[in-house]
């Protein structure tokens, strides 16, 4: 879900659609909460809508490499009441959940709104919400986020300079065009696992991380799913910068890794100090390489809240569940704790049942 731009001409001259709910993003996290407000009562296009910026179906699903296959996808979980029937393992994953997610907002007929590039949520005179975007604007009550971190690729700054290709992992769209040539993965987590295990079989890699990868050898039990959670959840609580759910759990036993293995790619580097025109470096010691994979993650995006006033003086937006805390109208989704597809399911019920607690019966719903 993509968030820019500034309210049309043409929609700041009309009044704004009142509706009780506005989710904002089409994802995993944001189907998740409409069809909690629908079974909750909220009427579609009245009670509640849903604005996504993408054109089609999918979420962040549809930007992947066409090189990821459902056999490595890091863990799916099927959304509520709609299970994903069994895919091929070799199909490419942008192409499964996409259509998964299509079938979905059909058979619960979810009003979903696209294109829509949400620019700015402020509040409103009359103790509403005031949702502007490049197409219309919207008055609510509450307000569920689900706008994730696709679209805000963390690329970390070095000294130096690089003469070859450099791209980050959202750009990443297989090894093809690595055939042949040396290229630095940098990253310690399931996306440079990714890249590695593919661009290794057709070029030479070096891989790179920050800190030494952290492995984790036994089961992922439901017990360590909870301790990973709570471990994201007191950042988001003390309104600390967010930690991905995937940066905690480490590094499990999966396909990619295991190819990745075999073809003896993970000789990990510490992190270089510097960009050379023809590679990196540690000191006076030179890597030359063709090519740098960022696969350096991602951050939430949440800029189109910045009229709220959320963010604390720890820098993050402090967090009470999938409540923010400066404003219980307010509730993140796919953020923090959530930002994996199991927890996406979970924290979209939660927070529809806060809104439920907090509006009591939809105004603009039937139940």
């Amino acid at each position: 879900m993509t968030v820019y731009g500034a309210t049309s001409e043409r929609a700041a001259a009309e009044a704004p659609t009142e509706v009780d709910v506005v989710v904002v993003g089409a994802g995993q996290a944001g189907l998740s909460a409409a069809y909690h407000l629908r079974r909750r009562g909220f009427e579609p296009y009245r009670g509640f809508v849903v604005l996504d910026a993408d054109p089609a179906p999918g979420g962040a699903w549809a930007h992947r490499s066409p090189s990821l296959r459902m056999a490595t996808v890091h863990g799916f979980h099927d959304l509520p009441d709609f299970e994903l029937p069994a895919p091929d393992p070799a199909a490419p994953a942008r192409e499964v959940v996409p259509g998964y997610f299509a079938a979905y907002e059909a058979e619960h007929a979810l009003p979903v709104v696209r294109p829509v590039r949400v620019g700015a949520v402020r509040p409103a005179a009359d103790g509403r919400l005031l949702v502007e975007s490049d197409a219309d604007r919207w008055s609510a009550r509450a307000l569920i986020n689900a706008t994730g971190t696709w679209t805000r690729p963390f690329l970390p700054h070095y000294p130096g300079h690089f003469a070859g290709r450099q791209l980050h992992y959202s750009e990443y769209r297989g090894p093809e065009s690595f055939a042949g040539q040396r290229v630095a993965v940098v990253g310690g987590g399931a996306s440079a696992i990714q890249v590695l295990s593919e661009v290794a079989e057709v070029a030479g890699t070096l891989w790179v991380t920050r800190r030494p990868p952290v492995y984790h050898e036994g089961p992922f039990t439901p017990e360590f799913g909870r301790a990973v959670v709570a471990q994201v959840e007191e950042r988001v609580r003390l309104g600390l910068p967010v930690r991905s759910v995937v940066s905690v759990t480490g590094l499990g036993p999966s396909v990619a890794y295991r190819r990745a293995r075999e073809l003896g790619a993970l000789e990990r580097r510490p992190m270089f100090d510097r960009l050379t025109e023809h590679g990196v470096a540690w000191g006076g010691h030179e890597e030359r390489v063709d090519a740098i994979v960022w696969a350096t993650g991602f951050r939430p995006e949440v800029k189109h809240l910045a009229p709220l006033g959320l963010r604390g003086p720890g820098g993050g937006i402090r967090m009470e569940g999938t409540r923010a805390a400066a404003d219980p109208r307010i509730h993140l989704v796919g953020y923090g704790p959530s930002a994996s597809t199991v927890g996406a399911n979970r924290a979209g019920r939660a927070a529809v049942n806060e809104i439920v607690k907090l509006l009591g019966e939809p105004a603009l719903g039937v139940r």
